[in-house]
């Protein structure tokens, strides 16, 4: 069985651009800001479609703490923007996220139980918040649709770090703990 390396917090997010369904591209990481990537499974998945509507829901105040907020698939364009359009989606949404992105992400990669499902492997949710460094601040990688961030908790932890300069946690190694 295969597995991706999984991101440690505060590493520097692995360079990529996205295909993003308005046109052009998503550059992931850095840039001089605060950005939110949300990564989702595809249209196919109704978790992922209430879970981008809280995120829509919560996008002024993104907004307001100077974040940019965009989130990704690995669909076809056809899917990307049809549920976008569907959905009115006001952030960014990237599609045709490859598996090697995926595992370059440390994310965990699902083959579709059928053809009614989807037709490609896709990601399994994930979330990162990356400094205006690119590092990773804040990292959560799932390998199921049922575990996810409470949104509104990350928005208080934007908050949080930036109004208090919160470093990186997680970074200690194990040689290091007592």
């Amino acid at each position: 069985m295969e597995t991706a390396t999984k991101l440690a917090a505060g590493a520097t997010l692995p360079p990529m651009s996205v295909a993003a369904v308005a046109g052009g591209y998503i550059r992931l990481g850095g840039g001089g800001r605060w950005q939110l990537i949300v990564i989702y499974r595809g249209k196919h998945c109704p978790l992922c479609r209430k879970y981008l509507k809280g995120l829509d829901g919560l996008l002024d105040a993104f907004r307001a703490e100077d974040t940019e907020v965009v989130a990704l698939s690995g669909d076809t364009l056809e899917k990307a923007a049809s549920e976008t359009s569907e959905e009115g989606w006001r952030f960014p949404v990237g599609y045709g996220l490859s598996v090697e992105q995926m595992r370059a992400l440390g994310l965990y990669v699902s083959e579709p139980r059928s053809p009614q499902e989807t037709d490609r492997p896709f990601p399994e949710p994930g979330l990162f918040l990356v400094n205006p460094d690119g590092r990773v601040h804040v990292v959560d990688i799932s390998n199921a649709p049922f575990a996810r961030p409470d949104l509104q908790s990350i928005l208080n932890g934007v908050k949080f770090i930036r109004e208090r300069n919160y470093p990186i946690r997680g970074t200690a190694s194990r040689r290091d703990a007592p």
